[in-house]
């Protein structure tokens, strides 16, 4: 067995004859499993926290999105779309119009997006699942609104007697004032609410979603003209090599993007806050690694008889440091893989029992995840090893011989 390793280790067993030095270290050894769990634990937090708010998107977004290279609008033909039907790679494909509008109801109004889909859409991205109350009827009449575009106009589903009106500008040039005074400068349309979803707050607010066709005469737009096209993915095949045959058949006049693109705010709000709650908690854990510190010294100070008897047997001062070096690593890795335990074990409690909650039915969100348990233990490790190694150094022939 290594030299420094055995004596590290009978040195990690053995307890002090000073009471004070066996308090230090069980403190020292304490902060180490309470930092490394509360690392473990907020993470886990935070990597659920970052699921439960992409849940959104899994909702809204498809696997791939072809949005126009420049304008609101690209046409699609007869011979692309059944290049499409046939791509490999593509399991599903759904088109889209998508404009602001004005919605009015009883003197209320309120800007939204009114999003005409065709009946794929709902194979493409499962919006249907967000339905809160009433139908997933989508036809020349009918649509479906967010519920936060209900609460606010007091719109009722099913209101054939006074249905929501859908207005948007007329298409064309020049200003209002420009036009034929006689021609109205607004398209509008009556539209029954059929059901009502309801996802979170600023996407309630934002839809309201009915049948393309219906869409591209409010806008007046031919059945070729489209704002995107939605595709799902068989889930065996490369994303990068269905983006080229997508390309392939759609041209360089639309854009591909995925759905960490497609919210790409989003993403990089969420993983600027789990990075920042590493470092801060990452800082905690340095300062309380300082206790490492004085836990070695402390115990060199301890041993300074026994040090003192192995250098006179031939030790030597690079070994006596590599013995307290590895008792630092080996305290603060024991502690490190205690605290992720128990950290475990809290985050399978949550998981199994859901017993802290956000509301009466809503239970905090958290995830296991096998590589926040590396991170924390590769962090507990490597700072062990940098404070052990600050301790380690203040041996010197001096303090041996003193």
């Amino acid at each position: 067995m290594n030299f420094p390793l055995y004596i590290a280790k009978r040195y990690l067993r053995s307890k002090s004859s000073q009471n004070a030095v066996n308090i230090i270290n069980f403190i020292t050894f304490l902060v180490i499993v309470i930092g490394s769990a509360a690392l473990f634990i907020v993470l886990s937090g935070f990597a659920g926290l970052k699921t439960f708010s992409l849940s959104f998107t899994h909702s809204f977004d498809p696997d791939l999105k072809a949005v126009p290279t420049t304008g609101k609008f690209f046409a699609i033909t007869s011979e692309q779309e059944t290049s499409l039907k046939t791509l490999q790679g593509v399991a599903f494909y759904a088109k889209e119009i998508e404009e602001k509008v004005s919605l009015v109801h009883e003197q209320k109004n309120h800007i939204a997006y009114i999003k005409g889909i065709d009946a794929n859409y709902v194979n493409v991205t499962g919006i249907d699942s967000t339905l809160y109350f009433g139908d997933w009827a989508i036809n020349q009449q009918q649509g479906v609104s967010g519920i936060g575009i209900v609460n606010l106009l007091g719109v009722t589903v099913n209101q054939y007697q006074n249905p929501l009106r859908v207005v948007v500008p007329k298409p064309g040039k020049g200003s209002l004032s420009q036009q034929n005074i006689n021609s109205k400068p607004f398209n509008q349309l009556p539209l029954i609410i059929s059901g009502v979803y309801a996802v979170e707050e600023n996407l309630d607010k934002k839809y309201v979603f009915t049948d393309l066709a219906l869409v591209q005469a409010l806008l007046e737009k031919d059945e070729t003209k489209i704002s995107g096209i939605n595709f799902k993915l068989l889930p065996d095949f490369d994303e990068a090599t269905v983006r080229k045959n997508i390309t392939q058949v759609l041209g360089n006049k639309v854009i591909l993007k995925n759905r960490e693109e497609l919210n790409s705010t989003l993403y990089r709000m969420l993983n600027t806050e789990n990075l920042a709650t590493y470092l801060i908690f990452t800082l905690v854990i340095v300062i309380a690694l300082f206790n490492v510190v004085g836990a070695i010294i402390m115990m060199i100070l301890d041993k300074q008889q026994n040090s003192k008897t192995l250098y006179s047997l031939g030790t030597t001062i690079k070994e006596l440091r590599h013995i307290y070096f590895v008792q630092g690593v080996l305290v603060t890795s024991l502690g490190g893989f205690v605290g992720v335990l128990i950290g475990s074990l809290l985050i399978w409690s949550q998981l199994i029992f859901e017993w802290l909650k956000i509301t009466p039915s809503l239970a905090y969100p958290v995830e296991y995840l096998i590589s926040n348990v590396f991170i924390v233990l590769l962090t507990i490790i490597v700072l062990g090893m940098l404070a052990s190694k600050i301790a380690s150094s203040r041996i010197s022939k001096k303090l041996i011989t003193a």
